[in-house]
């Protein structure tokens, strides 16, 4: 079943990409905001969870985030990372940059080894604000399911109809590396509508895409929580293996998981 974070500060818990992760929701508690809608987000789709447009107080967030690392660190267990995640979109967030300033500051003082990562979808890479904040972050990790604009509005259902790739790599190759690239990869149906972005058309045109924006590191991955999509399928690890070969062929570093 589907579910959303209902507070600012969730976990730690044990991440397959990252380790021991700190999660921070600056999104509203009780419902979704989200620039994409996707067909796998574990928290459901938009519509499911209406709701005002509240987010979490820069704050609020400072000082609940300050108060879980004190915890952790006084049990001797410090988090391996802080990651901005939660329910919908992080760099919707309208002080995002101020968040960001902030958490380093107590990361530095607090827990100096851990890093601090933002999942982001990317689309709100053209606001300057968000990429200087997503340079000064350890993960900045920026999604792109798809080559292909038709699979993505099938796979991630963007909200704003302006939304394309090429706007998107383009804005991405400004990072000039300095970003991770995660994908997400399934196969099945959802609506009716078949969903497969795994085919080598795909893979084949995703691949030029990695290869154009060069990022430092690629995530491969594939289903591990409840979708609200019930009739979509896990792709194998051994496949993810093999697209993630096909990366490190390109002199990036692939980890699938």
């Amino acid at each position: 079943m589907t579910s959303l974070f209902h507070d600012i500060i969730f976990g730690p818990v044990r991440s397959r990409r990252l380790g021991l992760s700190l999660g921070v929701n600056l999104l509203p508690s009780h419902s979704k905001l989200c620039s994409f809608d996707c067909i796998y987000c574990e928290c459901g789709w938009n519509a499911e969870h209406p709701g005002p447009r509240r987010f979490n107080s820069r704050r609020d967030v400072r000082s609940q985030l300050e108060t879980a690392l004190r915890r952790m660190v006084a049990d001797a267990a410090p988090p391996d990372v802080i990651t901005f995640a939660g329910n919908g979109e992080p760099t919707l967030h309208p002080e995002f940059e101020a968040v960001i300033g902030d958490t380093l500051a107590l990361r530095d003082a607090l827990c100096p080894e851990a890093k601090v990562s933002v999942l982001s979808n990317a689309t709100q890479l053209h606001r300057d604000d968000v990429r200087r904040a997503l340079l000064r972050v350890d993960n900045n990790i920026l999604k792109l399911d798809s080559a292909f604009d038709a699979t993505v509005q099938r796979i991630n259902g963007p909200q704003n109809p302006a939304y394309t790739v090429r706007g998107t790599v383009e804005l991405m190759k400004r990072f000039e590396g300095r970003m991770i690239l995660q994908t997400m990869f399934l196969r099945g149906a959802c609506n009716g509508a078949p969903i497969d972005n795994t085919t080598e058309e795909e893979i084949a045109a995703w691949l030029r895409l990695v290869d154009e924006i060069r990022p430092r590191q690629v995530m491969v991955y594939s289903l591990d929580r409840d979708t609200p999509c019930p009739t979509l399928e896990k792709v194998a690890r051994e496949e993810l293996q093999a697209i993630a070969a096909r990366v490190e062929a390109l002199g990036i570093p692939c980890s699938a998981v």
